[in-house]
């Protein structure tokens, strides 16, 4: 690989180029091969190590090693920042920190590398330039394309810079409401596409009444659908587009509600169950946008008392009337917790309880429900994308948190902790309750998933931790319990765990970073994958066995499914749809 002896570097000796070729070569490895063998976050952050590594050492071998001229040594390590700092400098707005690292570099590195090789028999003017205008075009030609984010694997998905979104597509932006200064946000934008009628949302109990359902627990009880998919398929009741956001559904009456963004505006919609036609919305003018998910609201809506509580992804609490979208309250609850906007935009879903709305958002914080005064806010606690749980421990109600330093248990009327764990990390996934008494929860995804049981005695309360496992690590995805066992996923694959030890039963089915659905009266899982597709599985520790697969959403999915109303709900980032379950077979 060495040059011609005509053709010299610094001191006659020809420019040495196969360290920077095997460097190369075990930089792609690293940052995509290894990324491919070891799903999820994990994988992402070994892959980006190891490229990094092996960049240091092509910086190595071409200061010290190359034989190049010092003069070129040192003019390439300034023509690589350059033409990363223009590409930094020149990008489209979705491009983040994580494509010039993941993407623009490695390829930049290969373009400078492989110049070097396929001009080392030219001479000095002709190698320089040929090596300059390679790099410069690796690494500017990313300006010509745009993110449309990563899957749950960490990877990115590009489309021509020019080329509209589905966002732009669907957007037919109004004239965006005037500020009234007096007010935490501006009055909402009330569309009624429908005759809202007070018998829309009956003074009743919601069937879904937010985020995972009754008990955030993604169980559906009394529940019984047909399982012969090839013959019998789940029918398509409407489809319809959504704006972006990673919100699920809250169920009441005839009436869906959900959150998306549609360019400058974040909204709070309501769709016709029967049709998917709009309702009403609700708007407030901010867009919040992060590279690797994407834009809009993170947080599911919540009802109560025929009210919606909605968290948008920039901390705007709105409280709005469930027939109309007329905002009873609303406030900026940042000005409130003295927290920043974290780096995947606030996703806490709201919860009610005792006359308070309660929200996290960089800390708990306690409104009255009928006044948006507010009552009480807990200690600051750091960036958590998991929603409160309402539960009762030991016969005293209170609200499950998973912070950066672990789990709590607080109690709703003042914010008190009552117990704590520690156990630090980037939470993201519910904690699960088990029926006899403990919870699961997850720090993060290499940590896997703990076992611990809060247990008040006569000293006050302990905390035990009955195991930890690491045969099952979920990054976003919520776990499901059922007769012994828990249900999530291990990175991208289902996997069945004993509760008795946190030991794999079996491991099976790749969904990507799906969620699911339990129904409980038949011991099954109900699958919405990554990729769109809905799929039923058997509930039983036997074996994993898959029942049913078909087509459902285009596009990467991360939104929780809904069973209610005799439909099942699901949306991602561009689309909504309703599907008629078949009926159980007799």
């Amino acid at each position: 690989m060495d040059t011609a002896p005509s053709v010299t570097a610094a001191g006659g000796k020809p420019l040495r180029v196969w360290p920077g070729v095997i460097c190369i070569a075990l930089l792609f490895f690293s940052r995509f091969a290894v990324k491919a063998l070891i799903p999820g976050f994990e994988g992402f952050k070994l892959a980006i190590f190891g490229a990094f590594v092996c960049a240091v050492l092509l910086v190595v071998w071409w200061l010290f090693f190359s034989r190049a001229r010092w003069l070129d040594r040192i003019g390439g390590i300034v023509l690589i920042a350059t033409a990363l700092g223009s590409a930094w400098f020149l990008k489209h707005e979705s491009m983040g920190p994580a494509w010039l690292i993941a993407y623009d570099a490695p390829f930049l590195l290969l373009a400078f590398v492989g110049a070097a090789y396929a001009a080392r028999n030219l001479g000095v003017s002709q190698r320089r330039l040929i090596i300059a205008g390679a790099t410069l075009v690796s690494s500017l030609g990313w300006t010509l394309f745009r993110t449309d984010g990563i899957d749950g694997d960490h990877n990115a998905t590009f489309a021509w810079r020019w080329s509209a979104t589905t966002e732009q597509r669907l957007v037919v932006k109004p004239p965006a409401p005037p500020l009234e200064p007096a007010k935490a946000t501006p009055e909402p934008v009330v569309a009624e596409v429908a005759a809202a009628k007070p018998e829309v949302v009956p003074a009743v109990k919601p069937e879904w009444p937010g985020f995972r359902g009754p008990n955030r627990d993604s169980v559906v009880p009394g529940v019984a659908i047909g399982t012969t998919w090839s013959q019998s398929p789940p029918v398509e009741v409407w489809r319809k587009p959504v704006g972006p956001g990673w919100s699920s559904f809250a169920v009441q009456g005839r009436l869906i509600y959900t959150q998306e963004q549609r360019g400058e505006e974040e909204l709070v919609t309501a769709y016709k169950a029967s049709s998917g036609d709009l309702v009403w919305r609700h708007s407030d003018p901010v867009r919040f946008f992060e590279s690797n998910a994407g834009a809009g609201p993170r947080a599911t809506p919540t009802l109560a008392n025929g009210r919606v509580y909605t968290l948008g992804a920039t901390g705007i609490l709105n409280v709005l009337d469930a027939a109309t979208g007329k905002r009873v309250w609303s406030r900026k609850t940042t000005d409130d917790t003295k927290r920043r906007i974290p780096d995947w935009g606030f996703s806490a879903s709201p919860i009610v309880t005792r006359d308070l709305v309660i929200i996290y958002a960089g800390r708990l914080a306690a409104y009255e429900a009928a006044t948006g005064n507010l009552k009480w806010t807990g200690e600051s606690a750091g960036g958590s994308y998991s929603s409160p749980h309402l539960a009762t421990i030991g016969g005293s109600e209170q609200l499950l948190i998973v912070t950066p330093q672990g789990a709590a248990g607080v109690d709703p009327a003042t914010g008190k902790a009552i117990w704590s764990h520690a156990w630090p990390g980037l939470p993201i996934v519910q904690p699960t309750l088990l029926p006899g008494g403990g919870i699961l929860i997850s720090a993060t995804q290499a940590e896997g998933t703990r076992l611990i049981n809060p247990v008040r005695g006569p000293n006050g309360w302990t905390v035990d931790s009955r195991w930890t496992s690491l045969a099952l690590k979920p990054y976003f995805n919520d776990t499901v319990v059922h007769k012994g066992h828990a249900y999530g996923f291990d990175a991208r694959i289902l996997t069945c765990i004993d509760l008795n030890d946190g030991k794999r039963v079996w491991k099976g089915g790749r969904y990507g970073n799906g969620q699911m659905l339990l129904l409980p009266d038949q011991d099954l899982l109900l699958i919405l994958s990554e990729e769109g597709e809905l799929a039923l599985v058997q509930a039983s520790p036997s074996a994993f066995t898959e029942l049913g697969k078909v087509a459902a959403l285009e596009g990467k999915t991360w939104n929780h499914p809904v069973i209610a109303s005799g439909l099942l709900l699901i949306r991602n980032a561009q689309e909504m749809a309703a599907f008629r379950l078949p009926a159980r077979e007799r």
